[in-house]
């Protein structure tokens, strides 16, 4: 039997009234997991009071009570017609651009959920249990999914013909958001497009660009039903990266309790340490150079920067997996995980008290510098790197790679049962 691809199926977008909000860049946001806490929460609550941030990062004393919340306040913007549900199911073009070149586009739609042992959505990344625990709690409360993650494919054309001419019409909504970036959405309702992009999507496989948490979440409550239903599919965004390559870059971590001199002291003769007193661009510069050359991370919080790079021999070969390919032992992120935070900083990597995920470097910085941590700056993985792995089904560590432009939150929702 011939291996089943990528199964997507148009849904009843639901959309936010734009006669009923302050403007639809003013309700949108990042995804859940970009959103600096709690100050980008705040940021995003005070744009509107019907922003997208209520639902995805609702704020409450207790786990049950924010899903709660989150389930309330869907559930009225649906009756006061905030969020409206779209006539007739479609599936959705997207598309972003920068206006400095940057175009991105793809198609939004449910997707048919399966394990990664099918070959037909390929993770990259670890996830961790906890989060995926509270996107659970959230979409079960909510019956909903709330914002697409992000696929790439490696396409034939088909889909990208009907997209390309779709996207020549004029769009369901249009809106720029206060990074710079305009989005535009289309509804494909044609029955003969539909089943083009279907067709030229069933051959295919998919990687996880952003969002493997909720995908380990759609894959969590489909196995908790007792019988074929909506949860068997998920809403995702699928970009062609022949077309539309994508950026990739890294997600920094920001180490809480952990003082630069004492993660400098710590790393004395493991390392190279070099200290650079410059600007962040000049630091940046000065890490893609060394990761030339192999494992390099750059440390900040102290108002300075500190190259650490030339490993220690040893401490890699004492510290990381001898059983797991070249290129996952090699990896920045694994020499980060397996040796620095393990071995040496001794700090659990799935402690939102110990280490924190940030994508926006500058923020990394900033942060640590207020709080007295660490930032670690990482170098991005090249996409071809991470496709590789994917295909032998081999587990980057978490939070290794960010695929971007991130479709924003709030454009189109999907709730189960409408």
């Amino acid at each position: 039997m011939a291996r089943r691809g990528l199964e997507l199926t148009p849904f009843r977008g639901l959309r936010y009234d734009p006669d009923r909000v302050g403007s639809l860049a003013s309700v949108t946001s990042p995804p859940y997991d970009v959103v600096v806490r709690p100050d980008g929460v705040h940021h995003l609550q005070s744009a509107d009071p019907h922003n997208i941030v209520r639902l995805i990062l609702p704020e409450a004393h207790t786990p049950s009570e924010r899903t709660e919340q989150a389930a309330d306040t869907l559930r009225r913007w649906l009756a006061e017609g905030i969020l409206a549900a779209d006539p007739e199911p479609a599936l959705y073009v997207y598309e972003q651009s920068d206006g400095e070149g940057m175009l991105q586009r793809g198609v939004i739609g449910t997707l048919r959920v399966s394990e990664p042992a099918e070959g037909v959505v390929l993770p990259h990344e670890g996830v961790m249990a906890p989060v995926v625990a509270e996107r659970a709690a959230l979409m079960r409360a909510t019956r909903a999914n709330l914002e697409p993650l992000l696929l790439t494919y490696r396409g034939d054309g088909t889909a990208a013909e009907v997209v390309e001419r779709t996207a020549e019409k004029p769009p369901l909504l249009a809106t720029t958001t206060e990074d710079g970036f305009r989005h535009r959405l289309w509804a494909i309702t044609d029955a003969t497009d539909v089943a083009r992009i279907q067709s030229g999507l069933a051959h295919h496989q998919a990687l996880i660009a952003d969002g493997h948490h909720r995908w380990a979440t759609y894959l969590r409550l489909r196995d908790e039903q007792s019988a074929p239903g909506p949860w068997d599919y998920g809403l995702v965004l699928l970009v062609d990266t022949a077309r539309y390559p994508l950026r990739v870059r890294a997600i920094h971590r920001l180490l809480h309790g952990l003082p630069v001199a004492d993660a400098l002291a710590a790393v004395e003769g493991l390392f190279q340490v070099r200290h650079l007193q410059v600007p962040l661009a000049e630091a940046l510069a000065a890490l893609a150079d060394a990761s030339c050359a192999g494992n390099a991370f750059l440390l900040a919080g102290d108002g300075a920067f500190h190259l650490l790079d030339r490993p220690d021999p040893a401490l890699l070969a004492r510290a990381i997996p001898a059983d797991r390919p070249a290129a996952w032992r090699s990896l920045d992120a694994t020499v980060l995980h397996a040796a620095l935070l393990e071995h040496v900083w001794h700090i659990p990597e799935d402690s939102p008290a110990h280490i924190a995920y940030i994508h926006d470097t500058a923020a990394t910085v900033a942060k640590a510098e207020r709080d007295g941590g660490t930032a670690v700056l990482m170098h991005p993985v090249r996409e071809e790197v991470v496709r590789d792995l994917a295909r032998q089904g081999v587990t980057m560590p978490r939070k290794s790679t960010s695929f971007g432009p991130k479709p924003a939150s709030g454009l189109v929702l999907r709730a189960l049962e409408i």
